[in-house]
Parts: structure tokens; C-alpha cells; sequence
């Protein structure tokens, strides 16, 4: 099976013509922030497509926009809970936010009262920058060239790290290792 294609809603030639009709049902049934559950039908760069359970005529479509970094999206067959952000009039899609990515989703302002705390993390990746490190699961940060220990470092390798700023706007938490320069 290819990692992308789009639903397959197979010898049932009258599906679109049965969603658009009944749109104003789905709509008023499955009003914004109604938790929902479905089957991945269908998967896309930009999301994944849901046969929403209990609504037949109704698509939904959960988009990368509201997917943390750290996630992936779920594959064909897999069943998924959510939240209704949005309806989409012009597509007929009612817009979901998987419950599985709400865990993940703010884990940096919970570093912003952390600053100038020091932490273990896990270098991941040596590059000119810096080494890049995990701090706690879905976060990583950049340690500077000037900001590392003098000793070299290396992949895997654990490091006690100083926080010195978390940047939500950008996504990114800014660290020195603990040691010194």
C-alpha cells in the first residue's frame, strides 16, 4: 500500500451526492469541540481523511496545522479520537484535532518556567551549529558551538543542560551545557 493516497469510497458513486445533502445534519450533530471518533480512510502530505463513526455521510479531515513536530500522522485503518474545530462549507469537511496530539502540544511553555534550571538531555545530533539534544520527549533544543563543554561531544551521549530561554513563538528552547564553555 503507498503512504499517500486519497479515500476509496469503492463502487458507491452516489457517496458525494449523499455528503453534500447531508451536510446541515453533520453540521448541527457534530457541533465545534464535539469529541468524535473514526477510521483513517485515506492519507495525504497535508493529513489524513476519517470516516467519522456513527455519521456515515460525513469526512473528516484532521491537518498537519494542528499537529505537533514530534507526531506523525496515523496510517490507513487505524482508528483515531478527535475534536471538531471547524465545518468546512465550501468541501463539506468537518476539520478534526486528534485527542493524541493534544498530549504533545504545549510541552514547551511548561520549560518556560524551568529557565535557568539544569536538566539531563541526550545529544541526537552533532552539526556546525551545535549539538542538538533531547531535554524531554518531543523536545529538543540547540546547544551553540560556544556553549558546549571543551571536551568533545558525541551522539547519545548525556548531558546536564542549563535552560536559558524558551522561544514559543519559534518553537524552540535555548540551552548551554551545564559544564561550562
Amino acid at each position: 500500500m503507498p503512504e499517500y493516497f486519497w479515500p476509496d469510497w469503492g463502487s458507491d458513486k452516489d457517496y458525494g451526492t449523499r455528503v453534500v445533502a447531508a451536510w446541515p445534519d453533520t453540521v448541527r450533530s457534530l457541533p465545534l469541540g464535539a469529541a468524535v471518533t473514526g477510521e483513517v480512510v485515506g492519507r495525504q502530505p497535508f493529513g489524513v481523511f476519517l470516516a467519522i463513526d456513527h455519521h456515515p455521510e460525513a469526512i473528516g479531515l484532521a491537518e498537519i496545522t494542528a499537529m505537533p513536530r514530534c507526531m506523525e500522522l496515523p496510517r490507513v485503518g487505524e482508528h483515531v479520537a478527535g475534536l471538531v474545530l471547524w465545518h468546512a462549507d465550501h468541501n463539506h469537511q468537518v476539520k478534526i484535532k486528534l485527542t493524541e496530539w493534544d498530549e504533545h502540544a504545549d510541552l514547551l511553555t511548561s520549560f518556560a518556567d524551568m529557565i535557568g534550571q539544569t536538566v539531563r538531555a541526550q545529544v541526537t545530533k552533532l552539526a556546525p551549529i551545535g549539538a542538538f539534544v533531547r531535554v524531554a520527549d518531543c523536545v529538543e533544543g540547540l546547544i551553540r558551538p560556544e556553549e558546549l563543554p571543551q571536551t568533545p561531544v558525541q551522539e547519545g551521549q548525556e548531558l546536564m543542560v542549563a535552560i536559558l530561554g524558551v522561544d514559543l513563538e519559534r518553537h524552540r528552547i535555548l540551552l548551554a551545557a551545564s559544564t561550562g564553555r
